[in-house]
């Protein structure tokens, strides 16, 4: 592993499945690909076999993560000059900051992944940081039941910020590219459904948050979030997502799948992954979706408002 926290060639093969055994790979794939629209798999079935398709995701593309993202899965807004690395640490800092978060606090993150974040902004804040997460290969790796139940765990007068990966106002459900954008993203992104902004805001009111403030922090960002994954944006520094580096990856899988270091289905893995870097720099691109609508919310000191 790279002091980035990214994983070399043999480490990603060796991890590829996550705590699956390698015969099993192939077969989680196939279940997991049976979800989604593409393969003709319905919304409500997403929504009733939740964990199971998230688990499933999870551990068969983890390792894909770490390889080209480092510990911390997720975008950030970037300023000219500033590496993906550093805009990815400030975007955490900016949610510590915003939580008002002082040495000693006990702090909950919900969703932890492998805990990159976590560790950050732990050491950003001195705070005690536990995370939460139903993913068993990432924890041992290091939405309005969601937010009722975070409301619940608060103590009153406490603090709840998040970023979510919505759909805006732009999007289109009856336009049939949007749809696909959408479930691009779905499928490749282990998720069942993505809500609009309204409806992540409607379900924070309705678990009894006060909404402090919210804004779409994309877009106040001087380069396009989505530049990291556009296989047309040419980097060094983010080689694996170019269309060179993609094809380069895609053949090391190829290679050693055939050669029996990956499991089989490794391939198919790598193909939804890129189906999703696909969806996501086409959504930003189009301004249909925003990995950062960012809010920030108060469980009430008193309940009987």
């Amino acid at each position: 592993m790279s002091n980035s926290g990214q994983l070399n060639n043999l480490s990603l093969a060796s991890r590829i499945g996550g705590k699956l055994e390698k015969k099993d790979v192939l077969l989680a794939v196939e279940k997991y690909e049976k979800y989604h629209a593409a393969y003709e798999g319905e919304e409500e079935d997403r929504k009733a076999n939740y964990t199971d398709l998230v688990n499933k995701y999870y551990d068969l593309a983890t390792s894909f993560y770490e390889f080209g993202w480092g510990d911390s899965f997720h975008n950030a807004p970037r300023w000219k000059g500033e590496t993906i690395r550093e805009s990815i640490k400030r975007h955490q800092h900016f949610l510590a900051l915003q939580l008002g978060l002082k040495p000693g606090q006990k702090v909950l993150d919900v969703g932890c992944g492998i805990g990159g974040p976590l560790r950050e902004i732990s050491r950003f804040t001195l705070t005690s940081v536990t995370g939460v997460n139903n993913n068993e290969y990432q924890i041992s790796r290091g939405k309005y039941g969601c937010y009722k139940e975070i409301y619940r765990v608060l103590k009153p007068g406490h603090y709840f910020a998040a970023y979510e990966w919505c759909t805006t106002d732009s999007f289109n459900p009856n336009n049939r590219e949007h749809q696909k954008i959408k479930a691009d993203i779905e499928i490749g992104d282990g998720l069942p459904d993505i809500r609009t902004t309204g409806k992540c805001l409607e379900a924070l009111k309705q678990a009894d948050f006060e909404l402090i403030w919210e804004k779409d922090i994309a877009l106040d960002s001087p380069l396009p979030w989505y530049l990291p994954l556009d296989k047309n944006h040419f980097s060094l520094t983010n080689f694996p997502a170019t269309s060179v580096g993609r094809f380069v990856t895609r053949n090391m899988v190829r290679i050693l799948e055939f050669v029996g270091l990956a499991p089989k289905g490794s391939q198919r893995v790598q193909i939804f992954l890129e189906q999703a870097a696909d969806g996501l720099a086409e959504g930003g691109r189009k301004g249909i979706f925003t990995p950062m609508y960012f809010f920030l919310a108060r469980k009430p000191l008193s309940e009987d408002r």
